[in-house]
């Protein structure tokens, strides 16, 4: 392949600063309508973080955790639940090693258009909680879940 049509790199897609605080506020409101409170991250494509929040009473680990699921859900385009069943699978299972991969719930990528621009991750609530409250921001903000 000749080095003047080899193309060098690809453009990158991010979720901007403004997306990512508005969903944190999004994800605060679907919280407390639920009756929780919440450590929230938002990671770009790469799993860098961009924006992070802890509630005042949300407890400490809370913060580590939601980093982790964004992390894992920028990191495999996949939200983080979808692992425990990965996990069983024997030639995956050793992933489950990796400090970082987090399998509960409450983790998704953040899809516009088709592009993953990152990674969204919450801690607080019971995984159920923390997934819904993750689905309800996402939807409001005009985000795509996965799958759908």
């Amino acid at each position: 392949m000749s080095t003047e049509t080899l193309q060098k790199s690809a453009p990158a897609s991010s979720v901007t600063r403004a997306a990512a605080r508005a969903l944190i506020a999004a994800v605060h409101s679907a919280a407390t309508r639920i009756g929780f409170t919440a450590a929230i991250a938002v990671t770009d494509q790469g799993g860098h973080l961009k924006a992070f929040d802890r509630a005042d009473d949300a407890p400490f680990l809370t913060a580590e955790v939601a980093l982790d699921k964004a992390w894992t859900a920028a990191s495999f385009r996949i939200p983080t639940h979808t692992w425990n069943d990965y996990l069983t699978n024997p030639r995956i299972a050793p992933l489950g090693g990796h400090p970082r991969v987090m399998a509960v719930g409450g983790g998704y990528p953040i899809i516009e258009n088709g592009r993953y621009i990152g990674g969204l991750g919450i801690s607080g609530g019971s995984y159920e909680q923390d997934q819904q409250a993750a689905e309800e921001a996402l939807a409001a903000l005009g985000f795509e879940l996965p799958g759908q």
